[in-house]
């Protein structure tokens, strides 16, 4: 998978969208990524990956970070061409 668009769940760090860059073990490296803190219109990141969300507004997804390595990974899930798509149309969400 190296080099998708892939959504990581961590163990307590969340759930992240990004390229995966490397991974060894839990430990995953994401670039141009972006933190997905809440989202409607999915049931589950499965379908999130899967499908993306049917409800972009009501999505809080953080600004892109240029890397980050998550050291808790527990999933890891290939997005399909739809879900870009629709992940990366989610306004950033900041205070």
């Amino acid at each position: 998978m190296k080099g998708t668009k892939v959504i990581v769940r961590g163990d307590r760090s969340g759930v992240f969208f990004g390229t995966l860059s490397e991974r060894n073990g839990r430990e995953v490296k994401l670039t141009n990524c972006r933190r997905l803190w809440y989202w409607a219109g999915a049931a589950s990141i499965s379908q999130l990956a899967a499908e993306g969300t049917m409800c972009p507004n009501q999505c809080k997804f953080t600004m892109y970070v240029d890397e980050i390595e998550i050291l808790d990974a527990i999933e890891i899930i290939p997005c399909s061409d739809r879900s870009i798509k629709s992940i990366e149309g989610v306004d950033v969400w900041k205070r």
